[in-house]
């Protein structure tokens, strides 16, 4: 079939598009709404040199249980309180001078903040995660997400409505 260089022949392909539609409101919030909505602040952040008790201190006066580490303004690696019992709690007193940077997971999984809030309930269901950095467009660090910050959002969603 020859294309037609008329462009009264033109047929947007979008044209016949549906949006989308959902069965409740829920289901709507988690497709749409963005990581950029949840109160991902406040969050902690060191270096990959800060010494190990230095950022067990930290994570103890935190009212979460991550804390982001970030090198060159992008983050780098994360240490959490599962990663203190793990890694650090038995060999404390030996590794409490070493640097985070030694116990820390690198390459951390971590959400932007325009992934939708079901993309970052989905990274932390599949990866086991409860804590998942949310970083900007240039990965800069720009907070936390948990269950408890996304279903705390979903609440006040629901309680305004």
């Amino acid at each position: 079939m020859p294309l037609s260089s008329d462009p009264g022949d033109f047929q947007d392909p979008l044209e016949n598009y549906d949006a989308d539609t959902y069965d409740d409101e829920l289901e709507r919030a988690l497709a749409e709404e963005k990581v950029s909505v949840i109160q991902s602040i406040p969050f902690a952040t060191t270096t990959p040199d800060t010494p190990v008790g230095e950022a067990v201190e930290v994570l103890a006066n935190l009212h979460g249980g991550c804390l982001l580490v970030e090198k060159d303004d992008r983050l780098v690696g994360v240490v959490t309180d599962r990663d203190v019992l793990d890694k650090i709690a038995l060999e404390y007193d030996d590794l409490r001078g070493r640097t985070v940077g030694g116990v820390m997971t690198r390459d951390p999984v971590f959400v932007y903040q325009t992934d939708s809030l079901a993309a970052a309930l989905t990274v932390m269901a599949v990866s086991g995660y409860r804590y998942v950095p949310v970083v900007d467009r240039d990965e800069k660090i720009r907070g936390i997400v948990s269950p408890q910050r996304v279903t705390g959002y979903l609440r006040r969603v629901f309680d305004a409505e």
